[in-house]
């Protein structure tokens, strides 16, 4: 990779996979039209609920990468994510980890219980310092994690914390859609500038 190119953005879903008016999907279309590498990790192959079966498809993709990457996560992709820092090691520049999943809690009504999540390998979600940078982007009112829990993952991953306000969940269901902030915070990972001090915050915004 030269020293001027920017690194390949690979984008790490939720447990619904690829959905079309998610925020996730349009800012790889957008990146990809300006000209970026942007990979998206595809659905899983075999058991959707199984944590090892994400971790692998995780690990997968970025295997067949040469260049840099950042990682742009959301909901329990978050979650495949940090389990997959404890296990593997690639060349990652930075992680986006928006609005993670508290798989440890009860979720809502049509998502899994925190037994099937267990049984599946989810919990106990990793709480020890990423080593990469990180920015844990926060919903005041997300139904599938508290602010307090959020927070409190976001410190066990050494993450900077970005506090969005109330967004929901940060999905279609939620008005996301376009998430504009996004760009903004990839651009300060890749520029080395995401260490601000943990709770630091910044408004979200969508179109």
């Amino acid at each position: 990779m030269s020293p001027t190119a920017e690194p390949t953005v690979v984008i790490v879903p939720g447990l619904r996979d690829h959905v079309a008016d998610h925020w996730q999907t349009l800012l790889a279309d957008r990146l990809a039209e300006a000209g970026r590498t942007v990979r998206t990790v595809p659905p899983a192959a075999g058991n959707r609920l199984d944590l090892d079966v994400r971790v692998g498809s995780l690990d997968a993709t970025l295997a067949l990468l040469d260049d840099p990457v950042v990682l742009v996560a959301h909901s329990a992709g978050v979650i495949t994510t940090v389990h997959w820092a404890r296990r593997h090691r690639a060349d990652v520049r930075g992680a986006l980890l928006a609005t993670p999943a508290d798989l440890e809690t009860p979720l809502p009504d049509g998502y899994p219980t925190p037994a099937e999540l267990a049984r599946h390998g989810w919990t106990p979600v990793p709480r020890v310092p990423l080593p990469f940078p990180s920015i844990v982007a926060a919903s005041a009112d997300d139904p599938l994690g508290a602010p307090e829990r959020v927070a409190e993952l976001a410190r066990g991953w050494g993450s900077r914390l970005v506090e969005l306000g109330a967004v929901g969940h940060l999905n279609p269901a939620s008005g996301y859609g376009e998430w504009s902030q996004a760009e903004g915070l990839i651009r300060a990972l890749e520029s080395g500038t995401a260490s601000a001090p943990l709770g630091a915050t910044s408004a979200g915004g969508h179109s």
